[in-house]
């Protein structure tokens, strides 16, 4: 038997539908949601309606609805808060994935079964309908639509995240993988979804995700534009919690390392040797470089020497730094607190080195040629880049800092 014929056998799936006064809205959902998953569901599954404390008659409407069909309940919350019920209702499911969807049914359902069908055969940990991805397709406002992409656009920009799309209301996870993270996230309103996935991606867990169709309902309730200004406060404070180490979560299942199937395979180092290190961190260093020199001429306009330099090595080593974890010395699992310390330690001796290589220059030529000094900190810029890379490789990234688990 196959793996996705064994989930076929033995997989459960809980459909949360997290509502706040959706009496008009909520019985079409249920109606047409049971009726999609009675016919073209290969997999047992419940829908579980959670009432985030509704003002209007949306409880009682549940409540027909759970008396009406045997495979729908109703999960009733005394606050409001769509993380918030998400929490709860995934947190105390029992089945083998949890889903939710919005009451609007704005999501195409034939993206359901390519959704949750990697996470039953074991394959990835979350999975996220994509209104970004290619192959989808959306029907939405201009408004709406600027403000998703610009905000997907800065979670990628300042998280290096690798979905496309945070806020979809369509998603899954591995129950087993998903409590653990649900004790992390402290968001309880929209950024809730967002929250998860960067918890999810820097704790190693894989994220599927399936492109979907997708029609906005005019009737939502969402504040697109106070939500939005939320999320950016939720990213400044998952940014924090990833430099202090507080945003590795423990507990979470871990996924065997790559295994080659083939007995007589030839096998690659998974992570490259002093030859690979020096050459993907000298073609990070030029970019480097070449960046640095772009922003300190530009900053000399209107700054003095030292701040202009400052200001262009903040930027680009932020930059260097992330890229040599992720392709040069492959140290996910470093300790982020640890790192970035030591990561400011080597910054601070650069700077000076590059500094003072100014300061002489100056000390020697009072007004020297704009060329002259960009020559001088090109030269001391390499210098600094040799020492650098001695640094990082032994002490920042040293490998007994990088041992994989087992």
């Amino acid at each position: 038997m196959t793996a996705v014929s064994t989930a076929q056998a033995t997989g459960t799936v809980d459909i949360m539908i997290p509502v706040y006064n959706e009496e008009r809205a909520l019985p079409g959902c249920v109606e047409v949601l049971h009726g999609f998953l009675t016919e073209q569901f290969p997999f047992d599954w419940s829908i579980v309606v959670v009432d985030n404390a509704s003002t209007d008659g949306t409880l009682e409407v549940a409540r027909d609805l759970e008396r009406k069909y045997e495979r729908v309940r109703v999960h009733h919350l005394d606050r409001k808060g769509r993380g918030l019920a998400l929490r709860e209702s995934w947190g105390s499911s029992e089945a083998a994935v949890v889903v939710y969807m919005d009451v609007d049914l704005s999501t195409g359902l034939d993206g359901l079964l390519p959704l949750v069908a990697p996470l039953l055969n074991g394959h990835s940990d979350l999975a996220i309908g994509s209104r970004l991805a290619p192959g989808s397709r959306t029907v939405r406002g201009p408004r709406r639509e600027l403000v998703s992409r610009a905000y997907n656009a800065l979670i990628r920009l300042t998280h290096g995240a690798r979905f496309s799309d945070a806020q979809c209301g369509f998603k899954a996870a591995r129950t087993e993988v998903v409590r653990p993270l649900l004790g992390q996230a402290r968001d309880e309103a929209w950024f809730f979804d967002t929250e998860l996935l960067l918890l999810a991606e820097h704790n190693g867990l894989r994220v599927h995700e399936v492109p979907v169709d997708w029609v906005e309902d005019v009737d939502s309730r969402v504040d697109v534009v106070g939500t939005a200004i939320d999320d950016i406060k939720g990213l400044i404070r998952v940014a924090r919690a990833k430099a202090n180490g507080t945003a590795l979560v423990t507990g979470l299942p871990r996924r065997p390392q790559p295994r080659a199937i083939h007995p007589d395979a030839v096998l690659s180092r998974s992570e490259g040797g002093l030859s690979w290190q020096v050459l993907s961190f000298a073609v990070i260093g030029v970019i480097s470089t070449l960046a640095n020199l772009a922003l300190y001429g530009a900053f000399r306009l209107w700054w003095p020497v030292l701040v202009a330099n400052l200001a262009a090595l903040v930027i680009t080593t932020l930059f260097n730094t992330e890229a040599n974890r992720r392709f040069t010395f492959t140290a996910r699992n470093a300790s982020r607190g640890k790192t970035h310390l030591q990561g400011f330690v080597v910054f601070g001796l650069y700077y000076a080195f590059t500094s003072a290589a100014l300061l002489v220059l100056h000390a020697v030529s009072p007004d020297p040629p704009r060329t002259l000094e960009l020559v001088v900190l090109l030269g001391s810029s390499a210098l600094g880049t040799v020492g650098r890379f001695f640094l990082l490789r032994s002490w920042v990234f040293r490998r007994n800092d990088r041992k994989d688990d087992a």
